[in-house]
């Protein structure tokens, strides 16, 4: 590895270390959930749930490449709550220009690579990519349901309106479906959405 080669992947990695600082609407315990932790859980639950993925299973190396890289874009754009219809309305145009401007500082090998995996992750269109988005949905819903859900309390959330940021990971069939509908039924039954 040169020099310059080395010097990008340090600066690249010291700048991913900043994930770490993007609150999330969720909670764990007193306070918000950052980016970091949220990548984390995502990839644990990728981990857990690939034996449980109906055959053929998705290449679970290419799944975690895009759980660990797809939200790296938060670093620039921040999170934006699946539920704030004014942050979703730009959120598409900030999370591209902020895509263009990390991935960049990558070497130029590199980076394609992972500009290819971010896109690949926010088309959904492939097994891995569906595999990974639905981890990524049940983690955040099921940490609402975990913490009480004050972000969905805070917008009046319903069920049906849910169902529409769900509807990707449930159609996916297991492993997702039957955990989602047993989240909702804790979910009704705690309150912590609106019928």
């Amino acid at each position: 590895m040169d020099a310059a080669r080395r010097d990008a992947l340090l600066g690249f990695l010291a700048l991913s270390d900043r994930l770490k600082h993007v609150e999330r609407a969720a909670m764990t315990g007193a306070r918000r959930e950052n980016s970091g932790e949220h990548a984390w859980q995502v990839a644990l639950i990728a981990v857990l749930l690939h034996g449980e993925a109906p055959d053929p299973k998705p290449d679970l190396a290419r799944v975690l490449s895009m759980i660990a890289v797809h939200d790296l874009v938060e670093i620039e754009a921040g999170d934006t709550f699946a539920f704030d219809d004014k942050g979703l309305a730009t959120q598409a145009a900030r999370e591209a220009e902020a895509a263009g401007r990390i991935f960049r500082l990558l070497p130029p090998d590199l980076a394609a690579e992972v500009a290819a995996l971010w896109v690949e992750f926010e088309a959904g269109a492939t097994p891995e990519a569906g595999f990974a988005m639905g981890c990524d949905r049940l983690q955040g819903f099921a940490q609402q349901v975990e913490c009480g859900a004050p972000a969905w309390k805070a917008v009046g959330l319903t069920k049906a309106r849910s169902l529409v940021r769900m509807a990707p990971a449930i159609a996916l069939g297991a492993p997702f479906a039957p955990m989602i509908e047993a989240l909702y039924d804790r979910a009704l039954a705690k309150g912590l959405l609106l019928p």
